[in-house]
């Protein structure tokens, strides 16, 4: 058994950045047909799509910003033109903001800024894939989440808001899309280890909570993203499913 995605086209919002990367080349090496999305980071896309063309795939990168309507038709536009329409919609892309502080000291522009990048992004991403998906009558739709998400540790606020208000959003299109075939649901990472961090000091006090004893990897949620992209998870939809070592469990 094995995941085959030959014939489907796979769009990774931030696809340039340091778990879309990996996602991408996964994407690819199952067979898919690839857009790496980038925001501004085109080099890096590029380095990417090199990468999948040198190993036998095929991929292009694509620019814009996921929380506006116009790029997002844009380069959704030029996918259809170069690869075909997508049945494969990964919306990952992040907006990072500094200081993570108290609810009261957060500035209100970050809890906007992490509406636009999680809340938006999926209703866009939705709004322009999802027809296509529904006329064909098949589909994935995968968010990429995260574990704060479940956490809501002091500090988290602006995130974590973000990231719920998009589970919210796909949770409801699991619900909406579903008779149409289309699956709709997430990936949560932990704090994974990736081609920025992987030298870094082992985070003892992290890992201590972590039921596994260890950091995830990269290519831990490429692969979890891989398998809900394929028939062998055909009948699953509307799932949140955390990839930290069991560092946070799901009730029912």
């Amino acid at each position: 058994m094995k995941i085959d995605l030959s014939g489907h086209v796979a769009v990774v919002t931030g696809g340039s950045g340091d778990l879309g990367r990996v996602m991408c080349r996964t994407l690819a090496a199952c067979g898919a047909a690839v857009a790496v999305h980038y925001h501004s980071r085109a080099a890096q896309a590029e380095e990417v799509v090199a990468g999948i063309r040198a190993a036998g795939g095929t991929a292009m990168s694509c620019g814009g910003d996921v929380a506006d309507e116009a790029a997002v038709q844009h380069w959704a536009a030029a996918i259809r033109a170069e690869l075909g329409e997508p049945s494969i919609v990964i919306a990952n892309a992040v907006q990072q903001y500094q200081p993570w502080t108290s609810v009261l000291e957060q500035p209100l522009a970050d809890y906007d800024g992490q509406y636009r990048a999680c809340v938006r992004q999926v209703v866009l991403l939705a709004k322009t894939f999802a027809p296509a998906m529904q006329a064909r009558k098949h589909g994935r739709i995968i968010g990429i989440s995260t574990e704060c998400a479940a956490q809501c540790h002091p500090g988290q606020s602006a995130y974590v808001a973000g990231k719920r208000g998009m589970d919210g959003v796909l949770r409801v299109l699991a619900r909406e899309l579903g008779p149409s075939g289309i699956t709709v649901n997430q990936v949560a990472p932990g704090w994974m280890l990736s081609d920025r961090n992987r030298s870094d000091p082992p985070a003892t006090g992290y890992i201590a909570g972590v039921p596994l004893r260890r950091r995830g990897e990269d290519t831990d949620i490429a692969n979890a993203v891989a398998f809900l992209a394929s028939d062998l998870a055909g009948y699953i939809t509307g799932a949140w499913l955390p990839v930290c070592g069991g560092h946070v469990t799901v009730g029912i």
